[in-house]
């Protein structure tokens, strides 16, 4: 398909149409016949630009459907299932913002992004770019900006453990790469050493317990310190309603539907928005149709709330809109769309049965008190907000397909660059850990941390900045295994057959080994350099790695553009 742009300008749309390997699979848009098809050659610029801006958009539908109703529903599901304690507890313990529960709802976008990439060979070079990209970026600009913006020690134990399991990862993954497949069991074995991981962080955590006698002493001189002053949290839109202490009323006030539904599905917080800065209220404005969305079609459940988030009128419209929005998205809505024995539309079926059953919800309960089954609310938001980032996954690593043909630009570049930095900058929210009002940290059965989806480069050095950059420093190389681990190993074992036991990861181009051999030296030189300095992490390291992605990132271009030419395997 590379080779439509060779073509004179009018043969474009034809060849498009006619070329198998031009149809994008799956989206429920066809960027390709767009950007060829419906505009007029000359107005080519036009259609990047306004591919660009749905680019840019696409990440944030990303961020918010994964901060404000995909990690706030698996927190609850965790809860309910008694899991806190054993699992999402070691998040603030562990020197990882979350190692299961916690790490799958921060990594999410990035490991939908790599599983939709890993279902066509033509796109698994944006999941390895992006993967590998995000790694080198983390594992340099962002940990080089902690050092930068606040010196520090950093927590030894828990760094060269995170390291050596993260230069194990990145190994495996190259000799993939090496041998152009991925069987059944060697995607086996990267669910298997995350597992593995997984455990280490918890015995370890268990261990040092034991040896400070089980309680909450201060942190050791390898554990990341816990604020104790938290940032204030952006409400979402299903509490934003919600009236603060002080404007609460004395006696408490019936409140109709009408005005509960209206309330619960406004996005703003208007006492917020008096307050914030005008680029504060740009960047809301184009997040609020998105929550407005979202609000419409994913029930979220808080376990920390008397009422747990309970809203009647709403809820019982999410079990109208949920469903719906799953078998609509499915397969870009091949399913939603299929005809029952060619007469009825399974949409219009799960329409009857979800009305009858939302009708029934409403007449048996009340707007003051959530029902006992209202836990299974949070399996339903959850699953509708994977619906939801799995679609908008779907849509851009097709426009990233589309501008690299349109550009002659490499998959692997595409991946490094724009999915990369995309995944790993993250958005706005709070740095901080939110814990609940009583004890410093909270009670014990819940922990809630809130993190952006994935990496967040702002939230680690606004943590830094905040007083707790070993925290943030140990967010760098912990929460990127999960996504190489579970992204690679998920992502292959989901698109495995029983005919066909395997994927293939033909590299697109040697800037792939390029990729590989960066971050696998970005992670020796921290391994030897920090602990070389006594882990005493200063601005001279945070230079070093910022001026190493700089470096890495001009081969990179340079090699791409094939000024720098490497001898593939």
């Amino acid at each position: 398909c590379w080779e439509v742009r060779k073509h004179n300008s009018s043969e474009w749309c034809h060849f498009i149409r006619s070329n198998p390997d031009c149809r994008l699979d799956g989206g429920f848009l066809d960027y390709l016949d767009g950007v060829f098809c419906v505009f007029p050659p000359r107005l080519l610029p036009l259609a990047v630009t306004l591919y660009a801006l749905w680019l840019l958009y696409l990440f944030i539908i990303l961020g918010v459907t994964a901060e404000k109703f995909f990690c706030p529903n698996l927190s609850a599901i965790s809860t309910n299932l008694k899991l806190s304690h054993n699992v999402a507890a070691f998040s603030l313990t562990s020197p990882l913002h979350g190692v299961t529960f916690l790490a799958f709802g921060n990594g999410a976008p990035d490991v939908f992004s790599a599983m939709v990439a890993f279902s066509d060979p033509r796109t698994a070079g944006l999941a390895i770019g992006a993967i590998f990209g995000a790694g080198v970026f983390v594992t340099t600009v962002v940990a080089g900006g902690i050092a930068l913006v606040k010196p520090f020690t950093a927590a030894s134990r828990p760094f060269l453990r995170d390291v050596i399991f993260y230069m194990v990862a990145v190994f495996l993954t190259f000799v993939v790469l090496y041998l152009g497949r991925i069987r059944l069991g060697e995607a086996l074995g990267y669910l298997g050493l995350y597992v593995f991981y997984v455990l280490t962080v918890v015995l370890c955590t268990w261990i040092h317990r034991r040896q400070r006698g089980d309680g909450l002493a201060p942190p050791g001189p390898w554990e990341p310190e816990m604020p104790t002053d938290v940032e204030e949290p952006e409400p979402s839109g299903t509490n934003s309603g919600d009236y603060g202490e002080e404007y609460r009323p004395l006696l408490p006030s019936q409140e109709t539907s009408l005005r509960i539904l209206t309330t619960a599905l406004s996005p703003l917080d208007y006492r917020k928005w008096r307050r914030k800065p005008w680029y504060w209220r740009l960047f809301k404005a184009f997040k609020v149709p998105v929550e407005l969305v979202l609000l419409l079609t994913v029930p979220v459940v808080d376990p920390d709330k008397d009422d747990l988030n309970w809203r009647r009128p709403l809820n019982c419209l999410h079990i109208l809109t949920s469903p719906l929005l799953c078998v609509l998205t499915l397969k870009s809505g091949a399913y939603g769309l299929y005809q029952i024995q060619g007469i009825f539309p399974v949409w219009g079926l799960v329409t009857l049965v979800a009305s009858a059953l939302a009708l029934i919800v409403f007449i048996t309960t009340s707007n003051e008190e959530p029902p006992k089954y209202h836990c299974v609310f949070a399996f339903l938001g959850f699953l509708a907000s994977a619906m939801w980032i799995n679609a908008a996954a779907t849509e851009l690593v097709n426009i990233l397909r589309t501008l690299g043909i349109i550009f002659q630009l490499s998959n692997t570049v595409l991946g490094l660059t724009l999915l990369a930095w995309g995944n790993s900058i993250g958005g706005e929210g709070s740095a901080a850990p939110q814990c609940p009002p009583g004890t410093p940290w909270g009670p014990p059965a819940i922990l809630k941390v809130s993190f952006s989806p994935s990496t967040d480069t702002f939230s680690d050095l606004t943590m830094a900045r905040q007083g707790y950059p070993r925290m943030a420093f140990s967010a760098c190389f912990g929460g990127i295994i999960f996504n190489i681990l579970v992204g690679v190993g998920l992502g292959c074992l989901l698109q495995m057959t029983s005919s066909q036991p395997l994927v293939k990861l033909e590299p697109d181009s040697p800037l792939v080994w390029v990729l590989a051999g960066a971050l696998g030296l970005s992670l020796v030189f921290s391994f030897v350099t920090v602990p070389a300095q006594c882990f005493q992490l200063g601005k001279a390291y945070g230079v070093c790695l910022i001026a190493y992605y700089l470096l890495f990132l001009c081969v990179a271009l340079l090699t791409e553009f094939r000024v720098i030419h490497f001898s593939t395997p």
